[in-house]
């Protein structure tokens, strides 16, 4: 009976035991002549390499290739054709030299995969370290579907461990999005939808599962209480140079304080910094390491690498005084897998051995294919630290509590600490900066005025009463105020009285905080006693966001800067503070003067400032003595008014509104099917992603849109009660003769001037038209139209006949050059005026000594030039 395997290679084992001592023969005389016969499979262990050498030739060559007959094969030329032994190379001491062994092209089912798994997490956690079963569970989820995937889906030549590197690579996690889906999500749900019992879908199904609370456990748990391990590490040849060099073995300890839970109190020893000392202490000992010197981080994030221990290690290691490198475990590195290879990388190159003690990493043995593994881990768990912190701090802001331990200027903690209380002598401080900022002052000039009257800086001032970041520091300058500190106050909303939270989000790896839009924020209002109200709170950012006004060489500032605006162009009118040497302010279209000149906007609608404000004078007179007799009739006169004005354009934002929202709502239908379509391989992925980025584009616009047209919408049903709170500002006044600054800012939201229409005429009309806060434009019945008399028609109709030949007569001397030389004679005759008072002018002056001729200045002698040899 013929016992032989039809395939011997994939056949059980058949094991021989052959006994005999050292030099007896074994390999001589029973392994050499039976693997000479190259009938079977062979697993031969080779320590010295003697079996690969004296018999690899012949089994590269192979056996002859029998025929149907039993004999050997032969080729054309009558030479015997050979069947090559597959040799396969498994070098532990130099993996340079070994052929690379994959673990892939062994699965053949989804035992073979749960078997890779586990010994994966066996290799990756050090020996006698005992891990959470709840992440050994999570981590053998996730590596049994990426695998599973790679295995049923993968092409055989991306069946490799660097595909599993690539994905765990591609698992982005965004801490401000936990709806984001990365790469490898999506790759899921594409295959879910097309094979939704697919193994791999079950797998990691049940991943995210377990993945939604993992701000509640870590993924890689740390040795606890184990006892010290040597991983048959063996120094270096090179350790008696290191002596004679005086080369440092560096021992690296870092201690997190969240590295541990607050009730883990047998962890927290464990990785106390005291524990990790004498375990590589006792480690370096063992080994035989000497000239060791200690660099230690206490209580710093493993996110962050500028530790200063760490820093100066670094430092040793690039001048090159580093022999060794001894860690507890790799994640007292760092839990930045990116960082940690480019440090280990720095490592290799400055021929530094890096041992990590309980993960078993040695760079003496070569590369550790599963120290990525490990590295990313380190950083999950980090990451999975900061969004638990995170999730407390979320629900605490969420709940309307201040999430800071500090308050601001202008006000201080009650006894509880939970509540702001208004400091009432930051408060006046407050008030008088939003106040000056009303009556014009700019920052840089209100930040002057306190440096000079000695008032405490913000900082300087919550220091005082024990509160502020900075409460411990000490100050160049107390009374150093500047103009940002003042533009912060003036931007800060929680003077009205509301708690503002999540202004700020720090990123687990750098710590630093980072500003967010301020659609994020999350706003409570009317917590606390407000300082500023809202009135006072809008104007004063309606002026920062306008026209700076700057003193003039007066030491004036245009009170009509930021109001005026052209009627045509729309553009803002600027001021002009002379004309022909005249202190006459004017204001003109700053469109107008752009180049090309005159294309922008076609005129310079110039007016004088004295006339807008005789105007507004006058009208602010007329409402206030019509609100007095009739309160009732102007309040409703006002609202029709609003009305009539307003109407029209809510209407037009209402139906935009109602359009943007049913596009975004077709937007996602298409933004659904085209993805199905791309699933169904009914769309390319090149023509998808063109209509992906285009839909979603789109979207974005319109969502940002419909956010500013329901804004309007809501705010068109407020001006119910506008007319009464104009009528109170009314009220507030009691002169309209003189106009300040702080006046114009509260009366008026702009003005818009028309050109004259009649240029170059001394009688002209030029239309004005103001539009006054809460109420719009409102033309009191003194400025409304009066009907004229016939005398009075037939009057206005001779002069504008007489404005046109007057008109017609300037054509014809400008055409013939007439008019140019009468302005040059005039232009001639006023220079020669204005240089005969400034002769006038700088003879007074000498003959009082103010001012000096250069000729009466004493003359000295030129200094002569010496030409050496």
């Amino acid at each position: 009976m013929n016992s032989r395997p039809k395939d011997p290679k994939t056949a059980r084992n058949k094991n021989v035991l052959v006994i005999g001592g050292s030099g007896s023969g074994k390999t001589r005389f029973w392994l050499k002549p039976n693997l000479m016969q190259m009938h079977s499979s062979y697993v031969v262990t080779d320590p010295k390499g003697t079996i690969l050498v004296e018999c690899g030739k012949m089994l590269q060559r192979g056996t002859s290739k029998l025929g149907k007959d039993g004999k050997p094969m032969k080729d054309k030329h009558g030479k015997v054709i050979y069947e090559p032994y597959r040799i396969k190379v498994l070098n532990t001491i130099n993996f340079k030299k070994s052929m690379h062994y994959n673990p892939f092209a062994y699965i053949h089912s989804e035992k073979d995969i749960l078997k890779l798994v586990t010994t994966l997490i066996a290799n990756t956690k050090g020996e006698g370290k005992a891990g959470d079963d709840f992440w050994v569970k999570a981590e053998t989820l996730l590596y049994c579907a990426l695998i599973g995937y790679i295995h049923y889906e993968a092409p055989v030549e991306e069946q490799n461990f660097s595909t599993l590197i690539e994905f765990i690579n591609a698992m982005e996690v965004r801490e401000d999005d936990e709806e984001f889906k990365n790469p490898v999500d999506l790759m899921f749900d594409a295959l879910e939808a097309e094979k939704p019992n697919h193994f791999a879908v079950r797998q990691y199904k049940k991943y995210k599962l377990a993945a939604g609370v993992v701000c509640s456990k870590r993924l890689l748990n740390q040795a606890v209480g184990k006892s010290l391990r040597t991983h048959n590490l063996k120094p270096k040849k090179g350790a008696q140079v290191m002596r004679k060099n005086e080369k440092i073995t560096a021992l690296y300890e870092r201690l997190s304080r969240d590295d541990f839970g607050k009730d883990d109190d047998q962890q927290r020893e464990s990785n106390s910094i005291s524990n990790q000392k004498a375990m590589l202490e006792e480690f370096a000992a063992r080994q035989g390491f000497t000239n060791i010197v200690h660099f230690t981080d206490d209580g710093i994030s493993g996110t962050c690498f500028d530790r200063p221990g760490f820093l100066a290690m670094m430092k040793e290691v690039e001048a090159g005084n580093v022999e060794y490198l001894c860690i507890k475990d790799m994640s007292r590195m760092g839990r930045d897998y990116l960082k940690v290879g480019q440090i280990m990388e720095i490592l290799r190159q400055r021929g530094v051995r890096l041992i990590a003690i309980n993960d078993g990493v040695d760079s003496a043995r070569g590369d550790d294919d599963f120290t990525p593994f490990r590295n990313i881990m380190n950083e999950y768990y980090a990451r999975d630290t900061s969004r638990k912190i995170r999730s407390t701090f979320q629900s605490k802001g969420k709940s309307g509590k201040h999430l800071t331990g500090t308050v601001i200027y202008g006000y201080l903690w009650n006894e509880a600490r939970d509540q702001w209380l208004v400091d009432p002598e930051a408060a006046e401080v407050v008030k008088r900066i939003f106040a000056m900022t009303i009556d014009g002052y700019g920052p840089y000039q209100i930040a002057s005025k306190l440096k000079e009257e000695k008032i405490l800086i913000p900082s300087a001032y919550l220091a005082q009463h024990g509160e502020g970041v900075n409460k411990n520091k000490t100050f160049k300058d107390v009374y150093g105020w500047g103009s940002s500190t003042i533009c912060n106050l003036l931007e800060k909303r929680e003077y009205l009285g509301h708690t503002i939270n999540f202004k700020t989000r720090k990123h687990f790896k750098d710590k630093k905080s980072h500003y967010v839009p301020e659609d994020e924020w999350t706003i409570f209002e009317n917590t606390h006693e407000a300082i500023i109200d809202q009135q006072t709170f809008d104007l004063v950012q309606k002026i920062r966001g306008n026209v700076r006004r700057y003193p003039d060489g007066w030491g004036e500032a245009a009170p009509l800067t930021g109001l005026l605006y052209c009627a045509d162009c729309g553009g803002k009118m600027y001021v002009h503070r002379t004309n022909n040497g005249k202190r006459i302010s004017q204001y003109t279209c700053s469109q107008y003067s752009k180049v090309p000149v005159g294309k922008l906007c076609t005129t310079q609608h110039r007016i004088n400032e004295d006339v807008v404000l005789s105007l507004v004078s006058e009208m602010l007179k007329a409402i206030a003595e019509y609100a007095k007799h009739d309160r009732a009739e102007f309040v409703r006169v006002v609202q029709e008014a609003q009305s009539s004005q307003q109407t029209a354009e809510v209407r037009k934002q209402r139906t935009r509104l109602a359009t943007a929202k049913q596009r975004v709502s077709e937007l996602e239908v298409l933004l659904c099917k085209i993805y199905e379509d791309n699933i169904l391989g009914k769309l390319s992925d090149s023509r998808y992603a063109t209509l992906d980025a285009q839909y979603e584009k789109e979207q974005s616009e319109l969502t940002a849109e419909i956010s500013v047209l329901e804004k309007a919408v809501k705010s068109y049903e407020k001006h119910e009660k506008d007319a009464d709170r104009f009528i109170a500002l009314i009220g507030k006044y009691e002169n309209f003769d003189k106009l300040t600054i702080a006046m114009l800012n509260e009366f008026i939201e702009k003005i818009l001037v028309h050109e004259r229409d009649r240029k170059g005429s001394i009688q002209t009309t030029q239309e004005v038209e103001i539009y006054f806060n809460f109420v719009g434009r409102f033309v009191p019945p003194a400025f409304g139209e009066v009907e004229l008399t016939p005398e009075e028609l037939e009057e206005i109709r001779k002069r504008e006949e007489r404005k046109d030949r007057l008109h017609q007569n300037y054509l014809k001397r400008k055409a013939s050059g007439a008019q140019k030389r009468y302005e040059d004679k005039i232009k001639g005759r006023k220079k020669a005026e204005i240089e005969a008072k400034k002769a006038a002018i700088r003879a007074e002056d000498i003959a009082k000594g103010v001012f000096v001729p250069v000729s009466s200045l004493p003359q000295r002698e030129p200094m002569k030039g010496v030409q050496t040899a």
